[in-house]
């Protein structure tokens, strides 16, 4: 899992703490108490957070790919890109990639780059975090890079971004790739294993909802 160590590690450490513990089985899951919102309470809702820049989100994603191919129909997936504060508070480091998620998903191109990205930054050894690397990328790939650098660095792409960055926090993350089932689950996503557990935790939530009828 990749870890990123804020500044202010003793605020996160407080931030984290709330409301998320380890099931008293030693499980290898957080559950959240009270449990986090999610977008989609009529369906099981399954959360990624990811970084570009992550290695471990790189090797997870081929097997999300083939997971997402056979998703019950009472799941749905959502991708947040993780972003943390710099030191002005603002988003930091992790900012430029969640920009190009956004503005990506803003133009319809995630299902043709998503992957892309990945292997532009790991396998490529290509700096998309340099704009001027960026858009030269795109432009390979057949992309209006006019349109969409006015999106990359637009209001609605950079509330966002803020909003990722709200939701990384208020979830207590301190790495990824993390895997949340129906904002009551925690699981590490580190290998392909994680989704083996996801799909537990679905049926545990699966169950759950049964029994609250």
């Amino acid at each position: 899992m990749y870890r990123r160590i804020l500044l202010l590690g003793a605020i996160l450490a407080v931030t984290s703490g709330i409301g998320a513990a380890a099931d008293a089985d030693s499980q290898p899951y957080f559950t959240y108490n009270p449990p986090r919102a999610t977008e989609n309470r009529d369906r099981i809702e399954v959360t990624e957070f990811f970084w570009y820049g992550c290695g471990h989100c790189y090797r997870l994603d081929p097997f999300i790919q083939s997971w997402l191919k056979k998703l019950p129909k009472d799941v749905v997936f959502r991708r947040i890109p993780a972003v943390f504060p710099g030191r002005d508070g603002a988003p930091g480091g992790w900012a430029p990639g969640a920009k190009l998620y956004y503005a990506m998903e803003a133009l319809g191109l995630l299902d043709k780059l998503h992957g892309e990205v990945f292997s532009a930054i790991h396998r490529d050894r290509i700096n998309l975090s340099n704009e001027k690397l960026m858009v030269e990328w795109l432009a390979k790939k057949g992309v209006d890079t006019t349109k969409f650098m006015e999106v990359y660095n637009s209001f609605a792409v950079q509330a966002k971004v803020s909003r990722a960055m709200q939701l990384s926090e208020s979830h207590g993350l301190d790495g990824v790739p993390v895997l949340i089932v129906d904002g009551h689950y925690r699981a590490p996503g580190d290998s392909e294993d994680a989704l083996v557990l996801v799909d537990q935790l679905i049926d545990k939530t699966r169950k759950e909802r049964a029994g609250r009828k």
